[in-house]
């Protein structure tokens, strides 16, 4: 069998490395630079790889390919694999066929990273063999490959559920489904839902299936699915048919398991991540893990670096990196749990975002906006007309100096930028981090 790899990161790397070890013979390929460390593993692993180029002869001579997900369909590589019917498949596809760990997996458009670390976090504590894969963590397929676990945690994103065909979750946990992505899903919200709902596929009596039942789209799409597995719907507040919820004061669970704990342990705070908790307890009940074991991860966790994250106070100002939120309801979340005056930043790669969720958290909650991106165009469209002081920037640097003087003693500043980071910064994380860095030059310098 032969399989080519479409580029050579954390995930494409580890497919590669498991088929080699499962006797395919594997050609990996990157339009990029390829990361020396990723070189140095193909290389010890005897795995033939180019950068910077596709030499189309060779690639397209395979029985099946393993596409990063971060690679679009549209592209025209993809194209022509797909024109001759070589089946396309994501990483963690591919690795599921070479393991039969118990796979818990959460998928939706905000808090999916939260959730995920939770769950690893209390799978831990109570002893599990757990790996965390997917978005976060090493490449499942790398695990498989050197390291297998028992249990896996993965985070999949809606990229990498549709390049999944036979995996099955034993635990699937869908969040919630807001706009997001939608330049990948033809400005269409039914394809991105349509994408959202896959992680049901294949479920079978003894699985489980977690979901929001708040949400405006997952209810109205589970009557378009025959689902086998079991039902464990959460919400805000008690409500018909839901089997988790929060009433007076308390986290309450009445299935997989019952389970009820106090909402003022919560080690997260806000409304959102009340749902990532109920979400998070329910998963974890329904692998086995001991109520004591559960309150005690709930309560200790320590949160997600670039979600909500105290980075800090210069003059008085607070400083709080929110680089994750790259959607516009992840912004809304952090914007609901602010309590202070906020100097909200907002920009990047817009995503054909709808900035009208966040109009009334805008107009009561900020004292001003500061957008950072090469175009800022839709931003000035959207908020000018609000008076709100704006101040318009292209880099970080710029950012936090116009920030901090529109800030006064007592404000938060929030990088919530509700857009990817792609077009100033190398990723979210690169984004975040310059954000915390200035933070702590200016906290040194004393400024």
């Amino acid at each position: 069998m032969k399989l080519s790899v479409l580029g050579a990161a954390e995930s494409g790397v580890g497919a590669a490395i498991l088929a080699k070890k499962q006797g395919y013979e594997v050609f990996v390929s990157d339009m990029s630079a390829i990361k020396p460390h990723y070189r140095d593993m193909l290389d010890a692993h005897g795995i033939p790889w180019e950068e910077g180029q596709h030499t189309e002869a060779r690639l397209l001579d395979a029985d099946e390919v393993v596409k990063s997900p971060g690679i679009p369909p549209t592209a025209p590589l993809v194209q022509q694999f797909m024109k001759q019917g070589t089946p396309i498949l994501s990483e963690i596809e591919f690795a599921a066929r070479f393991t039969d760990a118990r796979m818990i997996c959460i998928t939706g458009s905000n808090g999916k990273t939260t959730t995920t670390s939770l769950i690893y976090h209390i799978l831990r504590k109570a002893g599990a063999d757990v790996g965390l894969a997917g978005n976060i963590g090493h490449s499942l397929a790398l695990q498989v490959a050197e390291a297998p676990h028992a249990c896996y945690v993965i985070e999949l994103s809606s990229f990498q559920l549709d390049n999944m065909y036979r995996f099955r979750a034993n635990i699937a946990v869908l969040l919630n489904i807001t706009p997001d992505h939608l330049d990948r899903y033809d400005f269409c919200m039914q394809n991105y839902v349509d994408s959202k709902m896959r992680i049901t596929r294949n479920q079978r009596p003894a699985d489980t299936f977690i979901y929001w039942a708040d949400d405006e789209h997952i209810p109205a799409e589970l009557p378009k699915y025959q689902l086998a597995s079991r039902q464990c719907p959460f919400s805000d507040a008690p409500a018909a048919g839901s089997t988790a919820f929060a009433r007076d004061g308390r986290l309450v669970i009445e299935a997989p398991v019952p389970f009820e704990m106090p909402l003022a342990e919560l080690s997260l705070p806000g409304r959102h991540n009340l749902r990532n908790c109920l979400a998070a307890a329910q998963a974890t009940l329904a692998a086995g893990v001991s109520a004591d074991v559960v309150r005690q991860g709930l309560t200790d966790f320590p949160g997600v670096e670039h979600r909500l994250e105290r980075a800090g106070q210069v003059q008085g100002v607070h400083y709080i990196n929110d680089s994750k939120a790259t959607n516009v309801d992840a912004c809304y979340c952090a914007l609901d749990a602010m309590t202070t005056p906020v100097v909200l930043i907002l920009g990047g790669k817009d995503k054909g975002n709808d900035y009208t969720q966040i109009d009334q958290l805008v107009r009561t909650k900020c004292r001003a906006l500061v957008f950072m991106g090469v175009d800022n165009s839709k931003l000035h469209q959207h908020f000018d007309g609000f008076g709100l002081p704006v101040a318009d920037t292209a880099s970080m640097q710029a950012c936090l100096t116009e920030a901090a003087r529109m800030a006064q003693p007592g404000d938060t500043v929030l990088l919530s930028p509700c857009c990817a980071s792609f077009d100033l910064f190398r990723n979210m994380e690169d984004r975040g981090e310059q954000f915390k860095q200035w933070v702590r030059s200016h906290q040194q310098s004393g400024d």
